[in-house]
């Protein structure tokens, strides 16, 4: 029935009435009618279609109201962010009708707004985005606990009873879940579910988002049950089936602190010159068996999650840092992809099959890049200094033919946050992006395009990482800007190959804001996500590609895994087997990309409190940077250790004007100008760890 409606609805020209429906469906009995009423009220309740004051139905697609996902400012106003459309929609704050940050709503769109923005109002919350808040609990002399929210853009007094408190004492950081709302206030009821810490105790902050992203620090019971019962080491039994690389020079490179390690490499010449590369990856679908408890578990967190002073697994400890994690001098299950290439970096053949491995040496980038980059071999690195300059060698070759078909390498910098044991940070530098973090990057996405590939060409569901093509409007608007900067940037818009915006990133190499443009080129892109459709891989410039090369961090990988497990080595490829793949891919994809969304914004939210803490250290300090960004608000400058604040217009000696086209801000008396790119030295007036903030103060531009 629900289909049906669809189908009338989508391919009527107007509005239909239930009479109207029932016509066109047919529909003669009762039952039939009493269904139609049905449906339609619970296509109604999830918004899939839109019932008028007339009595009238349409699908929402073809209506004049929005399904989307509200942002909200600390201001109280907000923005919709609809899919498939380019522009949000804004929402003042008389306009909210309840929602809050995240939630997901009906909007219907009222008016355009100056240069075309448009307005709406909030009709309908159609779902929480959050059941559980997290905040700091302060009793009153009553006894009732009341929550200072974390995240100020949620507008929402919450009281707590006291005997829903848990024992919760003044200054703990609490889990609260909603309860009711008291009356016609804009007060709830709620429940503390649970106690995160003390807000003064060490690591109680990074907590506190954790909590809010809701990733699990512990494991279940029936996960750890199920990990009792695993193997601490490889036995002969396991062997059988698999291709025997324990002779083979294989070693893996990784950063310094690095425990769980799921990938390995190996090279040789062969006799007619070509290289062989051994991609090695850790068969974790081995061990977290379909279904069970471990594979539940890692199918909700999705991804592990990594912090400045910890990390999240995926996996448990025993598995991640032990059984899976492709540890020196001990045997390791895995699964092998062996590629063979020419000189001009062409793969000439392959293989992919189970095998058993040895790591040699466990390497890290800073001694591989010391040997690459200086030629200075430290310890115990001499046997392998040959292996190391022929990937190297090999690597070089990968990536001039990745540029060569329009692989884009955006540069874009990383901050590292140093802290100390009690979680503090004391430094914050860059991230070192050297030749063994490029050759590791050139080796995965190899090994990630050939599993992709292989699969893709046998027709079976398979997960795919996609990146589309970027809105042509979006690009037109950048070179826009651009040219107000003066700098005249040519490139094929028509075709949006990936190789313009290769040509666009080149003519930009040399001026002095290039780091600054090529991010806001960056957010002209779209976001890559796991799809079950091949659609291709823009920022690779990749018909076809994967992520086979890191299952004990990511689900999709360890998804990717057990295909390769189904089709290739039990050789399940019947009509049972696609059906169930095709249903079940749809869901771990869409999840496993959400859950990606979440750890991203969990690790920046992080990195901007532990920025913003580090900062308050340094208020009436002196910095130098570079103009970010500008906005009707202010504008950010980012220092060079890409710790960014914000100057508040409200605190500039002048009435600026606001040029939203060239993006500038131009003083009314004093014609002083600033624009994006510009160097200045600022001050440091305020910051925030709890709101996240640091705010500068301009002492004099950059001659």
């Amino acid at each position: 029935m629900r289909d049906d409606i669809i189908n009338v609805l989508r391919n009527s020209d107007k509005a239909l009435d239930i009479f109207e429906l029932q016509d066109m469906l047919d529909l003669t009995t009762s039952n039939e009618m009493e269904e139609l009423i049905n449906t339609l009220r619970e296509m109604e309740d999830e918004v899939i279609i839109y019932h008028s004051n007339k009595d009238k139905f349409m699908m929402i697609e073809d209506s004049h109201l929005k399904k989307g996902i509200i942002h909200v400012n600390q201001k109280g106003f907000g923005f919709v962010d609809v899919d498939n459309m380019d522009e949000d929609i804004f929402i003042s704050p008389d306009n909210m009708n309840g929602a809050i940050h995240d939630d997901l709503v009906l909007v219907e769109v009222t008016s355009k707004m100056n240069l075309s923005r448009l307005e709406g109002r909030i009709l309908r919350i159609i779902k929480r985005k959050n059941e559980r808040y997290i905040g700091l609990i302060n009793f009153d002399n009553k006894g009732v606990g009341h929550i200072t929210l974390d995240d100020s853009r949620v507008k929402l007094e919450i009281e707590i009873p006291k005997e829903k408190a848990m024992n919760a004492v003044d200054g703990h950081k609490v889990v609260v879940q909603l309860e009711k709302k008291k009356n016609n206030s804009g007060r709830y009821e709620g429940k503390v579910v649970d106690i995160i810490g003390h807000i003064n105790d060490p690591g109680v902050d990074i907590l506190s988002i954790i909590y809010k992203y809701n990733f699990n620090v512990d494991f279940p019971e029936e996960v750890k049950k199920e990990v009792s019962f695993l193997p601490s080491n490889v036995n002969e039994a396991e062997l059988e089936g698999r291709r025997d690389l324990r002779k083979e020079t294989i070693f893996t490179i990784d950063g310094d602190d690095t425990k769980d390690i799921d990938d390995a490499i190996s090279i040789k010449i062969l006799p007619n010159g070509r290289y062989q590369l051994g991609v090695h990856i850790a068969d974790v679908s081995y061990y977290v068996r379909e279904g069970s408890a471990l594979d539940n578990e890692a199918m909700d967190r999705g991804t592990s999650v990594y912090l400045v002073d910890r990390v999240i697994p995926m996996l448990p400890h025993e598995l991640s840092n032990g059984i899976c994690s492709l540890n020196p001098n001990v045997d390791r299950l895995a699964i092998s992809c062996v590629m063979t290439f020419d000189s001009a970096g062409k793969q000439l053949d392959y293989e992919i099959f189970q095998s058993v491995i040895r790591s040699r040496i466990q390497m890290t980038y800073k001694n591989v890049n010391s040997i690459l980059e200086k030629d200075k071999v430290p310890e115990g690195y001499q046997e392998y200094v040959n292996d190391l300059k022929l990937m190297a060698e090999l690597s070089e070759i990968l990536r001039d033919a990745k540029k060569r078909r329009g692989y884009i390498d955006f540069d874009i910098d990383e901050a590292k946050i140093l802290v100390d044991k009690d979680c503090v940070p004391t430094e914050i530098v860059l991230r070192d992006r050297g030749t063994g973090e490029k050759l590791i990057e050139d080796f995965m996405i190899a090994a990630n395009e050939c599993v992709a590939n292989h699969i893709y060409f046998m027709n079976l569901p398979f997960v795919y990482r996609v990146h589309e093509y970027p809105k042509e409007e979006k690009i037109r608007s950048f070179l826009g800007f651009v040219s107000g900067l003066g700098y005249h940037i040519t490139g094929d818009l028509s075709n949006l190959r990936p190789t313009t915006i290769q040509g666009i990133l080149k003519q930009l190499e040399d001026k002095p804001e290039y780091k600054i443009l090529s991010s806001l080129l960056l957010r002209c892109m779209q976001k890559a996500v796991y799809r079950p459709e091949n659609l291709g891989h823009y920022g690779l410039a990749s018909d076809c590609y994967t992520h086979f090369t890191s299952p004990i961090r990511r689900y999709p990988d360890t998804t990717v895994h057990r295909l390769l497990r189904t089709y290739l080595f039990k050789g399940k490829v019947d009509m049972q087997t696609v059906d169930k793949w095709e249903q079940k891919l749809v869901y771990i994809t869409e999840h496993s990309s959400e859950r990606e969304r979440a750890s991203v914004d969990c690790e920046r939210e992080v990195e901007d409190m532990k920025m913003a803490e580090y900062m308050e250290k340094h208020i009436g300090e002196q910095f130098e940077g570079m103009i970010s960004s500008i906005t009707s608000f202010g504008m950010f400058v980012e220092l060079d250790n890409l710790i960014e604040g914000l100057v508040p217009l409200k605190d500039l000696p002048d009435f600026f004007h606001f040029d939203e086209e060239h993006l500038t801000l131009t003083g009314e008396k004093t014609g002083v100008k600033y624009s994006i790119g510009e160097r200045v030295v600022v001050k440091v007036v305020r910051a925030s760890k709890q709101e996240q903030t640091i705010d500068f103060e301009i002492v004099r531009k950059v001659k």
